[in-house]
C-alpha cells in the first residue's frame, strides 16, 4: 500500500471506532447505567431547558487512539516502532486520566495544574523534549541545555489548556482539534507512524462530531480536552526532533490562532480587572459571538472558516520553510483586525485608553467584591443556616452597591429592598427577565438600570437577582441617595455585571454546600408570628411569599 491507501485506511478505521465508542456511550447513558456526573458548577452545565448531555466524549477518543497504537503496523505496513511515540502515547493517556477524573468529581484548577506538569515533566524525563531550535530565517541553532525542560512542560501544558479552554461551544474543540491533526500528518513525512496516527485521529474526531455538532449529543469533557491537547503538542515535540522544527512547532501555532488569541485576551481581561488568572467567566469570545445573537451553529461554522484560513497559513509557512514567515503573520494579523471591526464588543478593544481607565477605577471595587464573596464561602462553609447565608448575601449586595435583591428558590422567595425610592417597585416589573447570566437594561429615567440573573447550578428553577442603580452620572432619582458617593460612577454595567458574578457565585456555592450538607429542600423558614422572617440591617426587611410564581423565562 502507498502512503496515500495508508492514510485513508487509518481516517476509516478511527471513524469507525470513534462512531460505534460514542454510540455505546450514548446507550449506556440513555438507560441510565451511567457513572455520577459531577457536581454542577456555576459556569458551567445546562440551563434550565438543556437537558444533560454526557462529558464522556473523551474516553471514545482515547479508545480509538489506543487501538491504532496498539495495531500491528510492523506487519502490515512494515513501520518498526519507536520508544518516543510510545512516550506520548502512554503521557497522552495519562493526561486524559487526570481530565476524565475532573469528569467526574472537580479538581480545581491548581490540582489540575499540578498534575498537568507532573505528567508534563514525566515525558521529559522520558525522552520527550525540546532540546534545540533553528531561528526562522536564519541556519543558527540554539541548543536549550537547563532551558528544555521548562521549556518542554510549558509547551504541553499551554497545548492542554487551550484545547480545553475553547471547548465552549457545540463542535468548536473538535474541529480545531481535527485540523490540527490533518496538519500533522501532512508535516509528518517520516517513516513512522506518527503521521497514519495522526490521520487515525483526524478520523476519530469525524466520528466524535457526528454526535457534538449542534446541538451536542456527547461532550468532549476535560478527559477529552486535556488528552487532545496534550497529544498535538507532545507529536509536534517528536515531529521537531527530527529536523523540522519550523513544521512542526510554528505551523501549529496557526492553526491554534483562534484558542490563543482567546487565552491571550482572557489573561489580560483578569489582570486589568484584579481578578485570578484561573477564575471562569463566560467571556470568551464564543460567548461574547453568543451574546450579539448569533447561533451555536453559526459560530462553530464560523470558527471553522477561521481556522480553516490559518491552517492555510500554516501549510504555507512549512512549504516556505519559514522564508516568507513575516508575510504569513502580515495575513494572520490582517485577519483578526478586519473581524475584530465587524463585532460591537470587540470595537472598543481599539480605545486602549479608555479600556485601561475603566478597568483600574474598578480594580479596588473589584477586590472589595473578591474579598466579600470569600467571606460568604466561608459562611457557608462553617454550617450556618439557609437563611443567614440569604441575609449575608443581602448584606453584602448593599455594600456593592445594588439597590434590589432577589432569591427564588424552588417554593418561594424573598426580596431585599435597599432603598425607599417609590418608582422601585414598578421600575423592576418592567425589567425584561432574560436568560441565565444575562442582564437587561430599563428605559430612561428608571431608578434601576441593570438587572442581572443568576441561576443556582443543579437545582432548577433557583436563581438570584441582583438591581443596580441608575449608573448615569447626571441622575438625580432618590435611588442615589441610597449609595455610597464614592462608589456611584465607578462602575460600569460591564463592570457590575463582573460584580454580581463574583457575588452570585458564592452565594451558590454556600447553598449547594449547605444543600449537599443538609439534605434538605431550599427554602426559607417561615417567620414566627408577629415577627419580621428576617432582621433588617438597617434597611428595608425582606418580604417573603410562599409559593411565589417563576417569573416567564
Amino acid at each position: 500500500m502507498n502512503k496515500l491507501e495508508i492514510l485513508l485506511f487509518c481516517v476509516a478505521a478511527g471513524f469507525l471506532i470513534s462512531l460505534v465508542a460514542n454510540g455505546s456511550i450514548l446507550r449506556v447513558w440513555s438507560r441510565r447505567w451511567k457513572l455520577p456526573p459531577r457536581a454542577a458548577e456555576f459556569h458551567h452545565g445546562p440551563t434550565e431547558d438543556e437537558a444533560p448531555v454526557p462529558r464522556y466524549g473523551g474516553a471514545a477518543l482515547a479508545a480509538a487512539f489506543a487501538v491504532l497504537m496498539c495495531l500491528p503496523w510492523g506487519w502490515l505496513f512494515g513501520f518498526r516502532p519507536n520508544p518516543q511515540l510510545c512516550v506520548v502515547a502512554g503521557t497522552a493517556l495519562a493526561m486524559f486520566g487526570l481530565g476524565f477524573w475532573d469528569d467526574l468529581r472537580a479538581l480545581g484548577a491548581r490540582r489540575k495544574l499540578a498534575g498537568q506538569v507532573l505528567i508534563a515533566s514525566a515525558a521529559y524525563w522520558l525522552g520527550l523534549g525540546i532540546h534545540h531550535y533553528k531561528i526562522p530565517l536564519s541556519e543558527r541553532m540554539l541548543d536549550l541545555g537547563i532551558y528544555a525542560w521548562p521549556l518542554t512542560v510549558f509547551w504541553l501544558v499551554a497545548m492542554t489548556n487551550l484545547i480545553n479552554l475553547i471547548d465552549g461551544v457545540d463542535g468548536l474543540a473538535g474541529g480545531i482539534a481535527l485540523m490540527m491533526m490533518v496538519l500533522l500528518s501532512i508535516v509528518s513525512n517520516g517513516s513512522g507512524i506518527e503521521s497514519p496516527v495522526a490521520a487515525g485521529m483526524a478520523g476519530a474526531l469525524l466520528g466524535f462530531l457526528r454526535f457534538n455538532f449542534p446541538p451536542a449529543k456527547i461532550y468532549l469533557g476535560d478527559g477529552g480536552a486535556y488528552f487532545l491537547g496534550f497529544l498535538i503538542g507532545g507529536l509536534t515535540i517528536y515531529n521537531s526532533q527530527k529536523g523540522t522544527v519550523v513544521a512542526a512547532l510554528i505551523a501549529p501555532l496557526f492553526v491554534l490562532a483562534l484558542p490563543i488569541l482567546d487565552t491571550t485576551l482572557a489573561i489580560a481581561r483578569r489582570a486589568l480587572n484584579g481578578l485570578p488568572l484561573f477564575h471562569a467567566d463566560q467571556r470568551h469570545l464564543h460567548h461574547r459571538l453568543l451574546q450579539s445573537g448569533l447561533s451555536r451553529q453559526d459560530v462553530t461554522l464560523g470558527a471553522y472558516a477561521f481556522t480553516a484560513y490559518f491552517l492555510g497559513l500554516g501549510l504555507l509557512a512549512c512549504l516556505w520553510r519559514g522564508q516568507y514567515l513575516a508575510l504569513a503573520l502580515g495575513g494572520a494579523t490582517t485577519a483578526i483586525v478586519v473581524l475584530a471591526c465587524r463585532f460591537r464588543f470587540s470595537r472598543g478593544w481599539f480605545n486602549v485608553s479608555a479600556v485601561l481607565g475603566n478597568s483600574l477605577r474598578a480594580r479596588a471595587e473589584i477586590n472589595y467584591a473578591l474579598a466579600h464573596a470569600r467571606c460568604l464561602e466561608m459562611e457557608g462553609e462553617r454550617g450556618g443556616s439557609l437563611q443567614s447565608i440569604c441575609e449575608d448575601t443581602a448584606l453584602i449586595a448593599r455594600r456593592l452597591g445594588f439597590i434590589g435583591v432577589r432569591i427564588q428558590f424552588e417554593h418561594d422567595a424573598a426580596v431585599w429592598k435597599m432603598t425607599d425610592c417609590p418608582k422601585w417597585e414598578s421600575c423592576v416589573k418592567q425589567l425584561e427577565i432574560m436568560a441565565e447570566h444575562s442582564w437587561t437594561q430599563a428605559g430612561a429615567g428608571k431608578c434601576c438600570s441593570y438587572l442581572f440573573r443568576h441561576r443556582l447550578p443543579g437545582q432548577p428553577g433557583c436563581f438570584i437577582e441582583l438591581q443596580t442603580p441608575n449608573l448615569n452620572p447626571a441622575a438625580t432619582d432618590p435611588c442615589q441617595r441610597t449609595l455610597p458617593p464614592a462608589r456611584h460612577g465607578k462602575l460600569t454595567p460591564s463592570k457590575y455585571k463582573i460584580v454580581s458574578e463574583l457575588l452570585a457565585e458564592a452565594w451558590a456555592k454556600s447553598v449547594n454546600d449547605w444543600h449537599r450538607r443538609h439534605q434538605q429542600p431550599l427554602q426559607f423558614q417561615p417567620a414566627a408570628p408577629g415577627k419580621a422572617s428576617t432582621p433588617s440591617f438597617g434597611f428595608a426587611p425582606i418580604k417573603a411569599t410562599a409559593n411565589i410564581a417563576q417569573p416567564a423565562g
